[in-house]
């Protein structure tokens, strides 16, 4: 034994710090009283306290994407960043059903509706519900959410027929102990927590007793002559109530069945048989408040692939949302406090959408979209966090692999741009954020030119992450099994290409797009590999710090209207164009626009010398782009691309410099060479072309 494993004592420790400290405790309803006017905020209704919870685990106004991001979503503080959500849209997305739901707190309206998150499979809407699910559980847990509820006792001193084994009945739907308060006394008493309340909301509590407190509370008074102080000091403890999914307390999924067997018995409660024979069939104790929407009651009801449900087992939701009550088979309404969260895919939105008999139903709906990731890098991220999640071999992941098969996503499920000053994977790229100053790409008219062409919404449609998740462990597993310890692009690429016909959820009119696709990533791969190739083969520190002096020399010059010193001859001469121009075309900077580069360039070396910085070009990403690809061009006539192919027409030492070269950007040595192959083909190739 090492000494390091848990003993029971410090789990049993743990757990005990984790709960609260008041869960196996009752109060008394005066108690409860002191604690609402000290602390008006035990009293919020469901609305109140999501919209409470989503600010408690912390708020980042987000200023490139303009939204707030919500920590429980963006970093996952509770469960070490496992489930982190990524990608402007699906934040965009959070920003708007958290809105929703803040809303509902002030009364404004949806807390009448139904929140129904619409998006592809794959989208994260799932994730998202049962993330809110999770944390609103967390929430409960603490001082900062606390809530209470009550259970009925000695009842059976006072009312002859009860059943001896409901001597003590709890609320059956954990209702806030302030509905125990007439209603003129009750606002009283709300008025003057409002008084005392700092929130942007008001306490309100308009419901009845649920049909069994309401036939206690009946026969309570009348047995104590209508004294109330009597009745909730004999009768009532005040219970510390906490959400819980597996208990089905103030959480609650709903998952259609069979529409053959669908019941709304499910929904809103049924008859409890077992006790029929004791109280009879019309007596409100009879009843089994086992229904979800009496489950979710103080909390949250998710309803999975709501609209699978057939149009008459909707109707239920129109009085749970417009009136806040459902009505059970042969029992009074019900009053209920919950915020109802839908979730449905592409397909039954649709059908819907249509149906003129759905017009009610759509109209307490408050559709929240969960498109696809749009952002490449974003979209990477996804299947890193996959990885990091699961037991992966020891494999290494080599540079590109997961950004390239985040690319590939994203364009299909991006629309095509109109007008032909770009195509789609330059589309892409400004999604991604890699726009120059000097580039004419206006993203928010892309986006608005997206809105009014897409069926429903870009990124509404197109390939999940499910599917590329799937072929990256495929192609994990196949590196594994041909005693390749790395994972590369071009691997991917295969699994990707050959399965693409092979997945259900791809509509096959979409394969021969989706195959260009695959195509134009291959290209923009390419691109990148020989960028890296270039890097390694020929980077030179100390050549490009001269070059780029020599640039910025001739640039402030060619500024100023002025002349420079020759190296050579040390006679003044006009700014070398020809020069400048070599290394602006690096960056496909036309003749109409190298002034704003040069004045963009300019502009941030007199920035950093205001900041006491010097000149660096490896600063400036433009800036050390250019001056290596001229570099590159300078060189590549010395290096022979042909040999890269076949290692055997190398010098080990030499071969090995630049393999090294690779592995410093991030490359194992085994896919350092596969790329100095894939890479030196291409340019060999291109070369023969010219």
């Amino acid at each position: 034994m090492t000494g390091d494993m848990e003993t029971l004592e410090d789990l049993s420790r743990e757990y005990r710090d984790s709960i609260p400290s008041d869960l196996r405790e009752t109060h008394a309803f005066d108690w409860y009283l002191e604690e609402v006017y000290a602390d008006p905020r035990v009293a919020r209704n469901a609305h109140q306290r999501v919209a409470d919870m989503f600010d408690y685990y912390g708020t980042e106004y987000n200023e490139d994407l303009g939204v707030v991001e919500y920590r429980l979503a963006s970093e996952d503080p509770l469960n070490d960043g496992e489930n982190v959500f990524y990608g402007r849209n699906i934040h965009e997305s959070i920003h708007e059903f958290v809105n929703k739901v803040k809303s509902g707190a002030r009364g404004l309206g949806p807390e009448k509706r139904i929140k129904l998150l619409l998006g592809p499979v794959g989208s994260g809407k799932s994730d998202f519900d049962r993330q809110v699910r999770r944390y609103f559980e967390d929430y409960t847990n603490r001082e900062e959410g606390r809530m209470y509820t009550f259970r009925w006792t000695n009842l059976c001193d006072v009312i002859p027929d009860q059943d001896p084994a409901d001597d003590v009945v709890r609320s059956p739907m954990n209702q806030d102990p302030i509905v125990l308060l007439p209603l003129q006394q009750r606002d009283r008493v709300i008025e003057d927590l409002n008084e005392r309340l700092d929130a942007p909301y008001t306490i309100r509590n308009e419901q009845s007793l649920d049909p069994a407190g309401e036939f206690y509370m009946d026969r309570l008074l009348d047995h104590y002559e209508d004294d109330l102080q009597q009745v909730l000091e004999n009768h009532v403890e005040i219970i510390r109530l906490v959400a819980d999914e597996n208990k089905r307390q103030c959480v609650e999924t709903f998952e259609p069945k069979d529409k053959k067997n669908q019941d709304e018995t499910e929904l809103t409660g049924d008859v409890n048989y077992s006790k029929i024979a004791i109280y009879g069939e019309s007596d409100p104790r009879a009843f089994d408040y086992s229904g979800a929407f009496c489950n979710a009651n103080r909390g949250i009801f998710s309803g999975e692939e709501l609209l699978k449900l057939q149009r008459e087992f909707l109707y239920d939701f129109l009085h749970a949302t417009q009136e806040q009550t459902i009505k059970p088979k042969n029992n009074p309404r019900i009053d209920i406090d919950q915020v109802i969260v839908g979730r449905t895919n592409m397909p039954e939105y649709k059908d819907k959408k249509g149906d003129e008999k759905m017009e009610a139903f759509n109209d307490r709906t408050k559709r929240i979209d969960f498109p696809y990731v749009l952002q490449y890098e974003e979209e990477s991220r996804i299947y890193r966090k996959m990885l990091r999640n699961a037991d992966v071999p020891d494999i290494h992941v080599e540079p590109h692999t997961l950004e390239m098969a985040g690319l590939f996503g994203v364009l299909t499920r991006i629309e095509e741009p109109s007008g032909g000053q770009i195509d789609i994977v330059q589309k892409a790229k400004a999604y991604n954020g890699e726009i120059d100053d000097a580039d004419d790409v206006d993203v928010k008219k892309l986006r608005d030119e997206a809105a009014t062409t897409a069926d429903i919404g870009e990124g509404m449609e197109g390939v999940s992450p499910r599917f590329i998740g799937d072929e990256i462990a495929e192609a994990i597993m196949d590196s594994m099994h041909r005693g390749r310890q790395f994972l590369s692009p071009l691997t991917t690429f295969n699994h990707l290409e050959h399965n693409l016909e092979n997945h259900g959820s791809i509509p096959e009119d979409r394969f021969e797009r989706y195959y260009r696709y695959l195509e134009m990533v291959r290209e923009e791969y390419k691109d990148r590999a020989i960028e890296d190739v270039r890097h390694a083969l020929a980077y030179d520190v100390d050549e490009i710090q001269r070059q780029g002096e020599k640039y910025m020399d001739h640039v402030m010059a060619y500024i100023d209207d002025d002349t420079i010193e020759d190296e050579i001859t040390g006679r003044e001469q006009e700014p070398d164009e020809k020069f400048l121009r070599s290394v602006e075309e690096k960056l496909n900077i036309p003749e109409d626009r190298k002034n704003d580069f040069r004045q963009e360039v300019s502009n941030w070396v007199s920035r950093r010398a205001r900041e006491g910085t010097s000149f660096n070009p490896q600063d400036n990403d433009r800036l050390r782009r250019a001056l290596e690809r001229k570099l590159w061009e300078d060189k590549k006539h010395n290096i022979n691309f042909s040999a890269l192919v076949s290692s055997g027409e190398l010098e080990d030492d030499e071969r090995n410099a630049w393999v090294e070269a690779l592995v410093e950007q991030g490359y194992s040595r085994e896919g350092a060479k596969e790329v100095l192959e894939f890479a030196g083909a291409e340019v060999a190739k291109a070369e023969m072309e010219e």
